[in-house]
């Protein structure tokens, strides 16, 4: 607690938080980025804050969906709604990691990071 009764949150490291997410966004011109960004994910999950803990399970949710959307996006090239799908997806996974970036900027959780959308709080 400070002098003005307000709790001290812990920050934790949010620098490698930011780096995963800034890795994701990365590999659409370094691919393999994304993936060191998972293991990045991974390895700091255990050792964080909770509301730290709640971005790297959404990183690590976010690129494991975003995986699964492009291989399926793949299949569905040879019915050509795979390039559809492909950009869908490819701004289904920007949007999540700029909305995960605004979260650590703030010192927030992530409102519901094993959500399929952007980890809105459930209603």
């Amino acid at each position: 607690m400070t002098d003005n009764n307000v709790p001290v949150v812990d920050k934790g490291d949010t620098g490698m938080a930011i780096i995963i997410y800034a890795l994701y966004l990365a590999s659409f011109v370094v691919g393999i980025s994304s993936i060191v960004g998972v293991i990045m994910a991974y390895v700091s999950r255990g050792n964080a804050p909770a509301w730290l803990e709640s971005h790297y399970r959404f990183q690590i949710r976010t690129f494991w969906l975003f995986f699964l959307f492009a291989v399926i996006s793949a299949l569905l090239m040879f019915v050509f709604i795979g390039i559809l799908t492909a950009g869908l997806a490819a701004i289904w996974f920007i949007v999540r990691c700029v909305k995960g970036i605004m979260w650590v900027q703030k010192g927030q959780e992530v409102p519901d990071p094993g959500s399929w959308m952007f980890g809105e709080a459930k209603k």
